[in-house]
């Protein structure tokens, strides 16, 4: 018999990727990937940087979507890891209480405490707002369901039925039976759908994933006192925001909120392990496991294993010892001073805005006449092409990883990991004024590539068409 060697298995196939992805997994993405020349083999990688087989660097401004805050590859979570393996401690009994467990959970209660003192700990995202969704409904005995309009807050259907992107919701429905939207920052919407007092509860995100956005700074508190008057719980989704991407360990800081149920993943697997959380007041907590025989009415298989606990005990000391929260907030104020500068050389730069290093960047109709109908032709064959004329470049020509910030919009998001400093910010201006240079330039090739990815698009829309059977 063979023996099993994953690491000769890896870099005799490295390379096949994409292949294998377009054989066996999702080819639509693959065929995206190769469209916009995001087909990389990225072979290494550590802290700020991605490494392809040649060992050239990319700078990456995107975290996996904010899974990364404290790098890649941390020293820190690998020596967790191997710790957890050498000590053949037993993992999932499930009829035990494990001490990895409770000791991330009293770590986290530790940062959200003390009113919120009770902790289910899971595996991702979508999974920690669906357990707060029915952590709420139990509690409250009640059906509804409130989010933001512009919000994300995962795919599966719970998740997915109070996201309110048209492009993820279509051919689902129909959705969760007392899921409802209220006008982005609208504290009349929001009263008036309270006033039913069948709202269970109300979630938000303290900074929209999807754009970037967030209300003005009367908003949340005043809704918070909204939810507090008509009995309807407030959640803050902290999936992406927690642990110090805004430049505070959770976004609802900023407004010294106080909700009573926080939503957490992402950065909490130090990039390694999915680990995932949900902090609330102990009352609520107990609306779920309110009996003996119901110990287990909400429950994970996966969500207690040691290597995830070990992974989330790690990232938290990272963050606090390495000051990575106070570093997002410098550097994030420092990125976008200097990305205002821009604005001043660029009219295409409508605003750039954030919280720490959570960095939207809005653009704008030109002024300059030949650009303006350039834009207009863009928009008129895809209304959310722009963008990736933006990111592409910085990725082929500048070896820097952004993405486009949402669908239908021309915003491009940077998600910096949080350890950044002053080489990797003047390494991404440079670049960033570079390409709207280039933009200024036309006709000129980058105008040329977004008439080319409107034809891909195009063509594949037909492709679709004469595939389904009449």
């Amino acid at each position: 018999m063979s023996e099993f060697d994953l690491k000769d298995t890896i870099l005799t196939r490295l390379g096949e990727n994409y292949d294998l992805h377009d054989k066996y997994i999702n080819r639509t993405l693959v065929k995206v990937q190769r469209t916009i020349g995001f087909d990389k083999i990225y072979a290494r990688a550590e802290g700020a940087y991605l490494y392809d087989l040649d060992g050239k660097d990319y700078l990456d401004f995107l975290s996996g979507y904010s899974v990364f805050n404290i790098g890649r590859n941390h020293p820190t979570i690998q020596k967790a890891i191997r710790d957890v393996l050498e000590l053949d401690l037993p993992n999932m009994v499930q009829m035990d209480c494990s001490v990895l467990s409770g000791l991330l959970a009293e770590a986290l209660v530790k940062k959200l405490g003390p009113s919120r003192d009770a902790c289910f700990l899971c595996n991702s995202g979508t999974e920690a707002v669906e357990g707060a969704l029915k952590f709420a409904r139990a509690s409250t005995q009640r059906p509804g369901i409130l989010a933001q309009e512009g919000s994300y807050h995962g795919l599966s259907f719970g998740a997915l039925s109070i996201t309110h992107s048209g492009n993820f919701r279509e051919a689902f429905g129909p959705f969760l039976p007392g899921a409802d939207f209220v006008k982005f920052g609208d504290l009349a919407d929001l009263e008036k759908k309270l006033k039913s007092r069948q709202i269970a509860a109300f979630i938000f995100e303290p900074v929209q994933g999807k754009g970037v956005k967030y209300p003005s700074d009367d908003y949340f508190p005043a809704a918070q006192e909204l939810c507090r008057k008509y009995g309807t719980l407030f959640i803050s989704d902290e999936v992406q925001t927690a642990l110090g991407r805004t430049g505070k360990w959770f976004g609802f800081q900023h407004w010294n909120l106080d909700p009573d149920i926080v939503t957490m993943a992402k950065a909490l697997s130090g990039g390694y392990v999915p680990c995932a959380a949900i902090v609330m007041r102990r009352p609520i907590y107990q609306g779920i496991f309110s009996r003996l025989d119901r110990c287990v009415a909400h429950s994970t298989t996966f969500g207690r294993n040691n290597l995830a606990m070990a992974c989330g005990l790690a990232s938290l000391h990272v963050t606090e010892n390495e000051h990575l929260v106070e570093n997002a907030a410098l550097r994030g104020e420092q990125l976008m001073s200097r990305l205002r500068d821009l604005q001043e050389k660029h009219d295409v730069i409508s605003e750039v805005r954030g919280k720490g290093l959570m960095i939207a960047i809005e653009f704008k109709e030109p002024r300059s006449l030949k650009l303006k109908l350039a834009w207009k032709a863009i928009h008129a064959m895809d209304k959310g092409l722009f963008p990736q004329m933006i990111v592409t470049p910085l990725l082929q020509k500048h070896r820097i990883l952004t993405q486009v910030a949402a669908h239908n919009s021309d915003i491009v998001k940077i998600l910096p990991p949080l350890i950044i400093g002053e080489k990797e910010i003047n390494r991404f201006v440079t670049a960033f004024d570079d390409v709207l240079s280039d933009l200024g330039k036309f006709p000129g090739p980058l105008w040329d590539f977004g008439q080319n990815l409107v034809k891909a698009a195009l063509s594949q829309k037909k492709s679709l068409a004469e595939s389904v059977p009449a």
